[in-house]
């Protein structure tokens, strides 16, 4: 069992979000996520995947050349609801790790999510996250020093009503980066995106 697996065990009805919003609609992980293989996630886009993983290193700063992205990372946990934490909106250019999964470099999805865009600030940190096609490079800076270097495997829009929760925090054999945020239509009733674009990639 991996970490994430343990931690997701642990809380049993763990509520994540979609990375938009200062609550945004969520989906409950089912207490057997990551016993099972992801079945949507892309394949990797050059040969296997790395599995070599690096000691466990705080995220501090992504960079993401192919839409202008160059931004600190912030950690983020749990709401007393269970729902996952989110970046404040009054910072357009902060991206947050989710600390109870892999770090990055570490064997299994590392999790980071932006807000896309907010009423004050206009576009934010991964506004142009629905851009990235596969080939394109993601590098986090980890505290202490040192880099490690993702490449996109693909990228899924998906309602958030049928957030592909294993596929984002599913176990896989190497070190994997989910980049979410939200996406598609923006219902004004709700004042929020009713979906999600998540990144998909893996360590080279």
């Amino acid at each position: 069992m991996t970490g994430l697996s343990a931690v997701l065990l642990a809380a049993g009805s763990l509520l994540i979000i979609a990375g938009c919003g200062t609550r945004s609609q969520v989906s409950v992980i089912p207490p057997d996520v990551g016993t099972a293989p992801p079945s949507s996630v892309p394949a990797p886009s050059s040969g296997s995947p790395v599995t070599i993983t690096s000691p466990r290193k705080v995220p501090v700063r992504i960079v993401i050349p192919a839409i202008g992205v160059d931004a600190p990372v912030m950690q983020l946990g749990l709401n007393p609801d269970r729902t996952i934490q989110v970046p404040p909106l009054a910072d357009p250019n902060l991206a947050g790790w989710y600390k109870y999964g892999p770090a990055p470099g570490q064997i299994g999805p590392a999790v980071i999510v932006g807000h896309i865009d907010s009423v004050a600030s206009g576009g934010e940190v991964f506004y142009k996250l629905r851009y990235l096609v596969r080939g394109d490079k993601v590098v986090i800076y980890q505290a202490g020093g040192g880099t490690v270097t993702y490449v996109v495997d693909g990228l899924q829009q998906v309602p958030k009503t049928a957030f592909p929760t294993r596929s984002v925090y599913g176990s896989v054999p190497y070190p994997a980066l989910r980049l979410v945020t939200c996406g598609g239509v923006f219902n004004p009733a709700t004042h929020s995106y009713e979906s999600n674009v998540i990144v998909y990639g893996h360590l080279v």
